[in-house]
């Protein structure tokens, strides 16, 4: 059977990514340097096999076009989750998300890493 492993990101301050990753509920499961000199980190959520590959070279500056792509997490109570980022610091966007449940629209809101790259959090 062929599995689905890890999903890798380039970012420009690994301390900075970690730190916004474990407060949306990541863990760190490994840190290394990789043959080719890049600082990598790996993190998961509890539960699941797929993990998150976080990049750092100092020559590689990150950029890339808006919207590119994004990843997804499921949680069971998504006001209660996204109350918890916001009093964390973080932004939720679109910023009417909570007045949107409430006109019976499909539960997900975004938020925003630091290097740009979107997670969407859809209520399951």
């Amino acid at each position: 059977m062929i599995k689905f492993l890890h999903t890798r990101i380039r970012v420009s301050d690994l301390d900075t990514t970690i730190a916004f990753y474990e407060k949306l509920g990541f863990e760190q499961t490994e840190r290394k340097d990789s043959p080719a000199g890049n600082k990598l980190a790996f993190l998961g959520l509890p539960g699941n096999a797929h993990f998150l590959e976080l990049c750092y070279s100092p020559e590689y500056k990150v950029e890339f076009p808006e919207d590119l792509m994004h990843t997804a997490v499921g949680v069971q109570d998504i006001i209660e989750y996204c109350d918890r980022l916001e009093k964390d610091g973080i932004e939720i966007w679109p910023s009417k998300w909570r007045e949107k449940f409430s006109n019976g629209e499909k539960k997900m809101a975004f938020v925003t890493d630091p290097d740009g790259y979107e997670v969407e959090i859809l209520e399951r």
